[in-house]
């Protein structure tokens, strides 16, 4: 059994996205230390939080750099709702902040609907409904799913990022992670 990295930034949904690792029979572990990430077989940046604290303690920590180079190497991340809009160049979130630079995109405050949007839909093309909770939605060119006008999942190489939240999107969203996991 593998162990997957869990990027700790200080905030994010880490005991959720271990107790659905231990529901597909992995390992985790929660750490911000650049060698773990940068060696690991699987990588996890997680969502919930701030876009300016969570870049912070990513930079503070040399996890920034050690997910670069991870990007660079071609080895696989999977960015869960905040995770994925710290994957791009920029967010407009707490005035601006500069992202992690593995995609092109930004990403921007929602301004139509109800906001947060909080709730289930279904992400096509795979047709199961997911978790979602977010106030900002990436805008990038890697776009590989909507839902509506709003990106629900990007990828590059090998990143891959969705918007949604699999550790809270009961059966589907175990099958998810799984899926993502066995890849590598």
């Amino acid at each position: 059994m593998s162990t997957v990295v869990v990027v700790d930034y200080g905030a994010g949904n880490t005991r959720s996205v271990c107790a659905a690792l231990t529901h597909i029979d992995r390992r985790s572990v929660v750490t911000s230390d650049p060698e773990a990430i940068r060696n690991a077989q699987n990588v996890i940046l997680p969502g919930v939080g701030a876009a300016a604290s969570a870049m912070a303690q990513l930079n503070d920590t040399g996890a920034a750099d050690a997910l670069r180079r991870r990007f660079d190497d071609d080895l696989p991340t999977l960015g869960i709702c905040l995770g994925m809009q710290l994957a791009v160049e920029r967010s407009e979130e707490g005035g601006g902040v500069e992202g992690l630079g593995l995609l092109e995109g930004d990403v921007v405050r929602l301004r139509e609907g109800r906001v947060p949007r909080l709730g289930w839909s279904v992400v096509k093309p795979w047709g199961d409904a997911f978790y979602f909770a977010h106030s900002y939605a990436v805008r990038s060119p890697r776009e590989v799913a909507r839902v509506g006008d709003v990106t629900v999942a990007v990828r590059r190489n090998s990143f891959f990022g969705v918007q949604f939240h699999p550790e809270k999107s009961g059966p589907a969203g175990l099958e998810f992670l799984d899926q993502c996991l066995s890849l590598a």
